[in-house]
């Protein structure tokens, strides 16, 4: 059998598998724009939100509880993807392959599959797994998500940064499907060019968790951004080596976003006023994987930049020095290593952090 391509309408079964942050808050807004969202997660999250509802907030002044009643939740695959006509996957890149078999296993012929997911590869290890019965569709996210939760309350997710998701063309109706108030959704004619700008710009998530400061106050440091702009630099030169073409990341060329973030405070003030438009609480995915004690997704960004550097000959330091740094903290296992930014005067150098 080969995928059938049907026409998702406002009536298809939506599940959202593996349902962190960034899937409770797309579930979520789906859920009150009326769409039928099943969230398959895990019991205590569930227990959670069976009990208290699901809060969802973002920056635009939104702020609302959905009841229990809003949401079906389900702990185990076999009910969560029974009926589902669209997956949208947000679990970890470490966890698609195996994401994949569950589908494949339990989601009727036919089922839509999305990539909610950071890194580049993840729409073709779905395909990969799910073969040609299923309509695999990339898709990126840009912005970050922050979930919270204190006993006696409704989980919270709050989207901390703005961005429109943007996903692949070529299904009928699945932007109309998915586009919903307070998670916007556009289609884009090169995803793959999207992804690549996209983990340029999440090359910083390391170097967050690394800080352990909050976003806001990161990137108000020109220490830290001067070390966020080398990593792009160096990343887009082994994109330009590979004949990899970024898209802009919300209109901005990856190339303007590392020189804007070199300019001295004042000017970047002025120029990255969008840039800047992040809740005070909000940091890296990266460091919240860090404090809880997971791997992280580092093999996924940084990673992605040395093979490629790798396979085409060229030098990547800062980005494998990096990556080796948040290797080392998570075998620690004590949240971020809180370390300083690099501090040589003048002309920027590459980061000289003791090991």
């Amino acid at each position: 059998m080969t995928f059938d391509s049907r026409r998702p309408a406002a009536s298809s079964s939506i599940v959202i598998a593996g349902a962190g942050s960034v899937g409770c808050h797309v579930g979520a807004h789906l859920a009150a724009a009326g769409r039928g969202v099943t969230l398959l997660l895990r019991e205590p999250l569930a227990k959670a939100i069976a009990r208290h509802g699901l809060r969802m907030s973002d920056l635009d002044g939104r702020d609302e509880v959905l009841p229990p009643d809003a949401l079906k939740l389900a702990l185990d695959p076999a009910t969560a993807f029974r009926s589902a006509d669209v997956v949208l996957v947000t679990v970890k890149s470490r966890d698609t392959a195996a994401m994949a078999q569950s589908i494949a296993a339990h989601a009727p012929a036919g089922a839509i599959v999305v990539s909610l997911q950071n890194g580049v590869e993840n729409a073709e290890i779905l395909r990969q797994g799910l073969g040609r019965d299923y309509r695999v569709v990339d898709a990126m996210v840009p912005f970050n998500v922050v979930q919270t939760k204190k006993d006696g309350d409704a989980p919270h997710v709050h989207r901390a940064t703005s961005g429109t998701i943007q996903i692949e063309g070529g299904v009928a109706g699945l932007r109309d499907l998915l586009n919903v108030l307070g998670a916007p959704v556009a289609e884009h004619d090169d995803i793959d060019a999207a992804l690549w700008g996209k983990l340029l710009v999440n090359l910083n998530n390391a170097l967050n968790a690394l800080s352990d400061l909050p976003l806001i106050e990161q990137l108000g440091d020109r220490r830290w951004r001067l070390l966020i702009s080398r990593q792009m630099l160096e990343g887009l030169a082994v994109l330009a080596a590979a004949g990899i073409r970024p898209a802009p990341v919300e209109g901005l060329p990856p190339r303007l976003i590392a020189f804007a973030l070199s300019l001295p405070d004042i000017l970047f003030r002025l120029a990255a006023r969008g840039m800047m438009a992040i809740d005070k609480t909000a940091r890296s995915s990266m460091w919240e994987d860090l404090r809880a004690g997971r791997p992280t997704e580092i093999d996924y960004i940084q990673g992605e930049i040395v093979r490629l550097a790798e396979k085409h000959g060229i030098a990547a330091p800062l980005n494998r020095q990096v990556m080796q740094l948040i290797k080392k903290a998570e075998i620690a296992g004590q949240g971020s290593p809180a370390l300083p930014p690099e501090r040589s005067p003048g002309r920027y150098k590459a980061a000289t952090w003791a090991p």
